[in-house]
């Protein structure tokens, strides 16, 4: 149950003047009407506009497909999931019964979605200019991580993968080890092992794709040492 803290938006950072905008942007579909999915559809929009503006800006001489990329490596499911987790929205979601028993406060899709329709209930409350100040910061360090070329290199899982299948070797194999903290600081534990020529390392990170990408950076220098 959310507190009351909560309730009035200081934990994402805005006071709304309107709890229902608030309390249906946490309600997924599964627990009934109204549920975030019209939200969601909005913030979705939202979310790109304002995360496009800010690579035109932040990148004067970025080409098209470069900005394209950023914009995608930054609104990925992935990485909402992971705002969503800092902003503790996964404890605070309602759920019917049937996610909550199969942990659906955990899973990225539905953390995601429900960035995106709080997004969207920022901006129906307070408009376009408040929105952006309050959701341009959740995506900061992100933004800050990609190169400042505005040309993101190609991630390390990428790069492994393609330079096994130049050399025709079996591909990668991730496996899951552990998963621990709570739902806003989660760690994964993650190995990654290639058979032909034989290398193994793990890789932790607060999602398990930065914990995979971690092992195949690693998995990566054994092989270029070799």
């Amino acid at each position: 149950m959310p507190n009351n803290a909560f309730q009035r938006g200081d934990l994402i950072g805005h006071p709304f003047r309107d709890q229902d905008l608030l309390k249906q942007a946490l309600t997924h579909r599964s627990a009934g009407a109204p549920h975030n999915e019209r939200l969601e559809f909005l913030g979705d929009s939202i979310v790109n506009l304002m995360v496009a503006e800010a690579l035109y800006q932040r990148w004067p001489k970025a080409d098209e497909g470069a900005l394209t990329r950023a914009r995608a490596e930054l609104v990925r499911e992935g990485a909402l999931a992971v705002i969503a987790r800092q902003l503790q929205l996964g404890e605070r979601l309602t759920l019917g019964p049937g996610e909550m028993k199969s942990g659906g406060h955990r899973r990225d899709s539905i953390l995601a979605d429900a960035v995106e329709a709080v997004v969207a209930a920022i901006y129906l409350d307070a408009g376009f200019e408040a929105c952006r100040a309050v959701v341009l910061p959740w995506f900061q360090a992100s933004m800050e991580a990609l190169p400042a070329t505005g040309r993101p290199e190609k991630d390390p899982k990428t790069r492994l993968q393609e330079w096994l299948q130049a050399r025709q070797k079996p591909l990668p194999v991730y496996e899951l080890l552990s998963e621990s903290g709570e739902d806003h600081a989660k760690i994964f534990r993650v190995r990654c092992s290639v058979a032909d020529p034989a290398a193994s390392t793990g890789g932790t990170g607060s999602s398990r794709r930065i914990a995979e990408q971690q092992a195949a950076a690693a998995v990566l220098e054994q092989l270029d040492s070799k």
